[in-house]
């Protein structure tokens, strides 16, 4: 890899990191803990226990971690969706919470051009179908 390659693809992760921070769809714990229903919920686990069981990933800003608010189901008191704990283990061996947060919050021709963070409640077979689709990359013959 050339120096301007790498130079490049450090600026398209920049450019990617900058735009899933000012999405707006990232929480801290103390905004997940404010979430009306968080605390009412019985038997409700702290979002850090759901990080260490891999039932959410999280990325680090500056020193912030923050958890998708996309994740969570607000049915359900804000609890981390199912799926995600699925999604969390394709991924485990080829993305950080950072590309996670990047394939999430980029639009997937896998899903007709719609981004996988918009189709966890409503078609999370599908998602799941994508994120295998993204680690098995395309195949051609």
């Amino acid at each position: 890899m050339t120096t301007s390659t790498s130079f490049r693809e450090a600026e398209m992760e920049a450019r990617a990191r900058r735009a899933v921070m000012e999405s707006g769809d990232w929480l801290t714990v103390d905004e997940i803990l404010q979430l009306q229903g968080v605390s009412s919920h019985s038997g409700c686990a702290q979002p850090a226990q759901w990080k260490q069981q891999d039932e959410i990933f999280t990325i680090n800003d500056h020193g912030t971690e923050y958890y998708p608010a996309f994740g969570l189901e607000k049915e359900a008191g804000y609890q981390p969706y199912s799926v995600m704990s699925k999604i969390i283990d394709i991924f485990k061996d080829d993305k950080d919470g950072w590309g996670m947060a990047i394939w999430f919050q980029s639009v997937n021709s896998y899903l007709g051009r719609e981004k996988p963070q918009a189709l966890i409640g409503s078609d999370p077979d599908l998602v799941i179908n994508a994120a295998i689709d993204e680690v098995q990359g395309v195949k051609h013959g």
